[in-house]
């Protein structure tokens, strides 16, 4: 499957299985119209020949921008974005490379006679089935956009940059921008999940934060984190949800994918503090992951280099984070973590189907392990953590761009990924720890301890300090963490795996 930057992971698309594909094309593959154009649906594209010798451009509609054919060319079928019959002709909208980064909508047209359309209407409308397969057309989308964020341009962005995508796509689409904090959370509590496909959040990771959030305070939350979708168009600083489902930092790319996009279980985790309990679906940190992102908000005009600085700021300190840490442990080894993310990598990709979420429980899931103010459990594994540097729990394999911090994450194992690392090795350690994460090595690294998990609790030992849940700060104070799988929906490019490169075998 081709996409606008070139070539992608394998699809899990049913429309790209052989099968499927072959009983959808087994028939009537080519349409040939104006006499001399033919069009032929492939495995992956469709290629266009044009032997008409004098042709002319002819204007577009809606913003689209007509392209005068070449004689012969192809159109992955993965940025087919509609086909339309009129008057005019057929219009086939897709969206194509408009630079290394972004895609914009760009339309052919080809006319045919009125005897011809019985043909034409079934030929494209096959074609559809191909181009979608197992995502939804014309998707309903309540769009929220954060026009604070990042470095405050998301507005424009998402104006520039994802409209016209959903347009051509002929979604039906709802923006309303958020005013002030937990202002997402406040609007998607009172949202009818019946009236919209899926939460697209224009801005870094904040809003879906508060989306699933906003969700989880509905009298049916889990009907509504099952049937509602929740997805990022990259507007803000780290934009992990749209790396990691998307495999991209393009807005235009990330609404392609939005269209295309298939709606996938995820794992989300209760965190409760005192008697307070929310849901994360990214990550948590404590120690000095936490220090550089949270401990560098008055210098966000850097952009994602914020976390770079704050980081290597740090550890010239060596700092340790003395707590109290305890963990319901599944799996210490790093083979037989290994296998583990191969073995579900190889298995059949889990599905979410809308009409399938009715009749859910009401509520959130009860906790297993109670919250932090319960006694702990006696079978959890007690972590020597006196000298702690670095607690970082993980959902998501990519925490931002070229940081596959967790590699062995998976989407719907329902099991969380930890990370701790000594406060007191080197500097020199914690360097090459921090610049073999883009290589993939750090996974590997002796001192790099991983565990997949049910559950934790961390109890800071120190007055003051920072704790980050999905980036954003809550009070520093103990914590509880339960994961519970697939409770959450997405919409995700391979319905599968997330867009990062597993451990090394």
């Amino acid at each position: 499957m081709a996409t606008p930057n070139g070539p992608s992971r394998p699809s899990f698309n049913n429309a790209d299985l052989p099968e499927t594909r072959d009983q959808l094309l087994e028939h009537d593959a080519t349409l040939i119209v104006a006499n001399s154009v033919s069009l032929t649906l492939g495995g992956d594209s469709l290629l266009i020949v044009d032997e008409r010798s004098m042709r002319k451009s002819e204007r577009g509609c809606c913003g689209i921008a007509n392209k005068t054919a070449k004689p012969t060319h192809s159109i992955g079928l993965y940025n087919i974005l509609d086909a339309d019959l009129s008057p005019e002709g057929l219009t086939i909208t897709y969206a194509e490379s408009a630079s290394k980064r972004d895609v914009r909508v760009t339309a052919l047209r080809y006319p045919f006679a009125p005897e011809e359309r019985a043909a034409v209407e079934s030929w494209t409308n096959r074609f559809l089935d191909v181009v979608y397969g197992s995502a939804k057309r014309y998707k309903k989308l309540k769009v929220l956009v954060n026009p604070f964020g990042g470095q405050g341009h998301a507005v424009k962005l998402y104006s520039t940059y994802a409209a016209p995508v959903f347009a051509a796509a002929r979604c039906q689409v709802d923006v309303q921008e958020t005013t002030h904090g937990g202002h997402a959370v406040e609007i998607v509590e009172q949202l009818d999940i019946n009236a919209y496909d899926a939460i697209i959040c224009c801005s870094g990771d904040g809003l879906p934060y508060e989306v699933f959030n906003g969700l989880a305070k509905k009298p049916n939350a889990r009907e509504a984190l099952a049937k509602i979708a929740v997805a990022n168009l990259p507007c803000g600083s780290g934009n992990a949800m749209a790396w990691n489902l998307c495999g991209t930092g393009s807005v235009s790319v990330a609404a392609l994918e939005v269209v295309k996009g298939i709606r996938t279980p995820i794992d989300l985790i209760s965190i409760t503090q005192g008697k307070t309990r929310t849901l994360s679906f990214l990550s948590q940190s404590f120690g000095i992951i936490a220090e550089a992102d949270l401990g560098t908000d008055d210098i966000r005009w850097m952009g994602a280099h914020r976390f770079t600085y704050g980081f290597l700021k740090r550890i010239m300190h060596r700092a340790t984070y003395p707590c109290d840490l305890a963990i319901k442990v599944v799996m210490d080894d790093k083979p037989m973590i290994k296998n583990h993310y191969s073995a579900y990598a190889q298995s059949q990709p889990p599905s979410r189907p809308a009409e399938a979420t009715a009749g859910q429980p009401d509520g959130l899931p009860e906790l297993v392990y109670g919250t932090v103010l319960d006694e702990l459990p006696d079978d959890w594994e007690v972590i020597p953590a006196e000298t702690l540097g670095n607690f970082y729990a993980g959902n998501m394999a990519i925490v931002s761009k070229d940081t596959n911090f967790f590699p062995a994450s998976l989407p719907n194992d329902g099991l969380m990924d930890i990370v701790t690392i000594d406060g007191t090795l080197s500097r020199l350690t914690t360097l090459k720890m921090m610049t073999a994460i883009p290589d993939n090595a750090f996974f590997d690294m002796p001192d790099v301890k991983i565990r997949k998990a049910l559950a934790y609790r961390l109890v800071p030992r120190e007055k003051e300090g920072y704790i980050s849940i999905d980036g954003e700060s809550v009070p520093f104070e103990a914590f509880q963490a339960e994961i519970h799988k697939g409770l959450g929906t997405v919409l995700s490019k391979s319905g599968h795996l997330y867009e990062a490169e597993g451990p090394r075998p």
